[in-house]
């Protein structure tokens, strides 16, 4: 089905099933602890073995000799695997580093070899005893001091990395008004639950793994192009995902050592990357150095801004796109963002939820409250002031043929979409805005200094190409089948849910079956486009089964209605399964979104409030309140789109005060690279969180008129934290996460 214009009535919008906050449907298996995760199938095979990775202790250098003599000789050991015994292997394009080091090695905790045996214990202790002699190499792992020989990458997220519009420099220089500020965030781990796992098993020449991977069609051809055999010999499986976020979009280390075992030992074999190795060995989000220019005039508009990132990464590597979301939120004629990315010879950087905008936002949403403090206004009515309906900033998009003017200018472009001006009113209202004093460190709670924040969040909404095939049988059971994953974010439910409306069945008559390589390729799950594109690909489907069923049953398909089992046409009405009789009804069929993309820009908005109160002699940050107003197009499930939501906010409230990676600056590795040093937020740390989703349905965005939210649920909430304490405190804090240490010497004296 091509989705090429505005998507009109359409059985959705009879909302009986759809739209509703129903519970998921896999609840009952994730609440008995029975839904199938990769390390934990024992369905799948019989007497497997289990491999232990061992990674590389140097960050630079080169591999002299393994000895694997004395492991060898250990009890239970049945095969080690390095690089000179894996064979000739390639490496994906999704990989910035080879997943199995030899005899270079890239980065600390690369895998350097994996060690089979009966048992896990036995293969841990004999992955002790491999002797590994390595020549060490100098490397950079500090982006301050490399920042200077960062160079201009070929692009961001497919953007170019560079923009500008007008004369920035003359502008922010006549500005009556400026602010000119630099921003950093710390290195970040995804630290999801289920650690990366994997079950290998080769069958002659065909190889299955069970895996824990949010894209199953990239897995599936990056494992085969690494491996060199045929994609169509892999077959990847992958129903259930404790957390991704980011880190498992691509294949790791345990998929391809789990592949090498089992082909070594002649036996499945299972693999997980102890925590450590989730830290070191797989990917992160890079910690970034932010500059923020502002210039405005008296009254609070924006006539200047800019925007430049410096991040890390390994040679060949990607830089955040930190600067995105300054390119779309304000107007402001006179505009520039750079981005330049350093050498690094740390763990690879790469996506981790909302990847650029979530640390751009941490930067921006911090230089606009500082900017209305320098304004004497309130931070909610500057951002209404430089509110646009029209994309400020053009230039650094992806281009084709044919969508430039005449002299190479570029034809204006509108939101399809854009309510951010009711997300802020609408919050300010709620959360008593009016209360907030401007003046810091006036408001106080007994020993606590109590402040207020805000900011603005943006994030795009892209869509990707989604398949999916559906069955009907003779008992009126509707079977729904897609490669696409469930990573927490209530997928099966949102497809069983877009199945019923469009078959009118109850949810369930519903059956859905996710993350298989043998189903249809989906868009997967990352870049928050998993829920609006694999909805349409299931509503493409059924609209195909529909047309199916209709001719069975001799009714016209245009005028066919479905609803509580029945099919209605032309004055009469059949039973549905009256189609399926003798032989189940198969339909399949994609979602293929057109030119809405380039003609308008698909973007969702929110707006974060915060209440913190600032111990004012220890400094010790509680937060009190928390309060997203989010338009995000038509909300499929209320009840799972608002656990994103305060998913996404307490990930930002870890963004704001605890997370970061400690780099050892002289051996280049993370330290704290367990989930003890590594502080991420719990229960205790997290008060009530409300969540408004504004009235929106998008017809330009996806025959669901259905948008992703999973990630606007994290921009902006890092900042709306980081104003609250200085509006508690009057410590302006630049450097994330904002730590006692970063505040108390600036606290006032206690009363």
């Amino acid at each position: 089905m091509k989705f090429d214009t505005p998507a009109s009535t359409n059985p959705i919008d009879q909302l009986k099933v759809v739209g509703q906050p129903v519970d998921r449907i896999d609840g009952l298996l994730k609440t008995t602890g029975t839904a199938p995760y990769a390390y934990e199938r024992h369905d799948v095979v019989s007497n497997p073995a289990y491999g232990y990775v061992v990674g590389s202790a140097i960050a630079k250098g080169r591999i002299r000799r393994i000895d694997g003599a004395e492991a060898r000789k250990a009890p239970g050991v049945i095969a080690i695997v390095t690089a000179e015994t894996a064979g000739k292997l390639g490496q994906g394009k999704m990989n910035t580093a080879p997943l199995l080091a030899g005899p270079q090695v890239d980065h600390y905790h690369q895998a350097v070899a994996l060690v089979v045996a009966e048992s896990f214990e036995q293969a841990r202790a004999a992955a002790q005893l491999l002797r590994v002699d390595y020549e060490t190499a100098p490397g950079n792992y500090d982006l301050a001091k490399a920042k200077d020989s960062a160079t201009k990458p070929s692009d961001i997220n497919g953007d170019a990395p560079d923009t500008a519009v007008g004369d920035f420099a003359g502008a922010f220089a006549a500005a009556p008004v400026q602010l000119d500020a630099t921003y950093t965030t710390p290195d970040q781990s995804h630290a999801m639950m289920e650690p990366h796992a994997t079950i290998a098993a080769w069958k002659g020449d065909e190889l299955t793994v069970w895996t824990s991977n949010q894209m199953i069609a990239w897995g599936q051809g990056e494992l085969a192009k690494t491996l060199g055999i045929p994609k169509d010999k892999v077959r990847l499986v992958s129903p259930f995902i404790g957390g991704g976020f980011g880190g498992k979009l691509f294949l790791r280390a345990d998929a391809l050592m789990a592949a090498l075992g089992a082909r070594a030992a002649q036996r499945p074999v299972k693999v997980t990357l102890q925590r450590p190795l989730m830290f070191n060995n797989t990917t992160h989000r890079p910690a970034t150095i932010q500059r923020v220019r502002i210039g405005a005039d008296k009254e609070g508009k924006i006539l200047a801004i800019g925007h430049e990132c410096w991040s890390g990464d390994l040679p060949k590597g990607q830089a955040d796109a930190a600067v995105d979301q300054t390119r779309r939120l304000y107007a402001g004629a006179h505009r520039m963002t750079a981005t330049r990315l350093a050498e690094l010879h740390l763990p690879e950087g790469n996506a981790m939820r909302a990847p650029g905008e979530a640390t751009g936002h941490m930067a921006l949403e911090v230089a606009m409250d500082e900017l209305a403090e320098k304004l004497g206004m309130d931070p909610v009515e500057l951002r209404i002031r430089n509110d646009t309906q029209v994309v400020p900033d053009t230039t650094g998009e992806k281009s084709s043929s044919g969508d430039k003017e005449e002299g190479g200018k570029r034809p204006e472009k509108r939101f399809s979409q854009r309510q951010l001006v009711q997300c802020l009113r609408l919050g300010a209202e709620r959360f008593g805005w009016d209360q907030r004093k401007a003046q810091p460190a006036q408001t106080r709670d007994g020993r606590w200094l109590v402040g207020l924040g805000v900011a603005a969040a943006y994030r795009a909404a892209p869509v990707m190409k989604s398949g999916a095939r559906v069955r009907l049988d003779g008992r009126s059971i509707v079977t729904v089948e897609t490669d696409m994953t469930d990573i927490g974010t209530g997928t099966y439910t949102i497809i069983a849910q877009t199945a019923a409306e469009m078959m009118g069945v109850p949810l369930e008559r519903v059956v859905v079956r996710l993350g298989d390589s043998k189903f249809p390729v989906s868009a997967g799950s990352g870049g928050q486009w998993g829920a609006a594109s694999s909805t349409s690909g299931v509503y493409a489907a059924c609209v195909k089964l529909r047309e199916a069923v209709a001719q069975k049953l001799g009714l016209d398909a245009a005028t066919a209605r479905f609803e509580g089992g029945q099919v209605l046409a032309g004055g009469r009405s059949m039973p549905l399964a009256e189609a399926a009789r003798g032989a189940d009804l198969t339909a399949e069929d994609s979602i293929e979104f057109g030119d809405n993309t380039k003609k308008t820009q698909q973007s969702t908005f929110g707006a974060h409030f915060v209440e913190v109160a600032v111990d004012a002699f220890t400094a010790e940050v509680r937060v009190r309140r928390m309060l997203a107003v989010c338009a995000a197009g038509r909300i499929l499930n209320p009840k799972s789109a608002r656990s994103q939501v305060i998913g996404a906010m307490t990930m930002g409230v870890g963004g704001a005060l605890m997370e970061e990676l400690a780099v050892d600056t002289r051996r280049g590795f993370f330290v704290n690279h367990d989930l003890a040093g590594y502080e991420v937020p719990v229960h205790a740390d997290i008060p009530h969180q409300e969540v408004i989703f504004l009235d929106e349905v998008d017809p330009l965005a996806s025959p669901m008129k259905a948008k992703g939210v999973g990630e606007l649920g994290i921009c902006g909430v890092s900042a709306a934290l980081a104003n609250a304490i200085y509006n508690a405190t009057g410590v302006r804090v630049r450097d994330y996460p904002v730590t006692l240490d970063k505040l108390i010497e600036g606290l006032p004296l206690a009363a």
